[in-house]
């Protein structure tokens, strides 16, 4: 019992120390340039943010994954511009129900009646 435990320790070691050396020679994935201490790369337009936009948001990364202030930013810009394209849409449906209960009121608006008699 205690040889098999003595190798469970010896693999657990060996194991430890290899992937500290991977981790050393191979980082974490592909290196990112520094940015200038105290600038962010979270960039989005004032308006019309689009896919590629979104696919372009870089987010600080610190100890524990990304800064949260950052993440809330633009959190809050795509709710603010969901709101602001959801509002529009509804206006948009709201102009189109409206156009359509005006040409059903105006039997006249085809053009139908306008023709003289022969």
């Amino acid at each position: 019992m205690a040889l098999v435990l003595l190798y469970v320790v010896v693999l657990v070691l060996v194991a430890i120390v290899l992937f500290g050396v991977v981790s050393l020679l191979f980082g974490r994935g592909e290196p990112l340039p520094p940015l200038p201490r105290g600038t962010t790369p979270t960039v989005l337009p004032a308006s019309g943010v689009t896919g590629a936009d979104v696919d372009a948001v870089k987010f600080t990364q610190t100890l524990r994954g990304y800064k949260t202030s950052e993440v809330d930013w633009v959190l809050d810009r795509l709710g603010q511009e969901l709101d602001l394209l959801r509002g529009q849409l509804s206006s948009v449906h709201a102009a189109a129900a409206a156009g359509v209960r005006a040409d059903d009121a105006d039997p006249g608006a085809d053009g139908a009646d306008d023709q003289e008699p022969t």
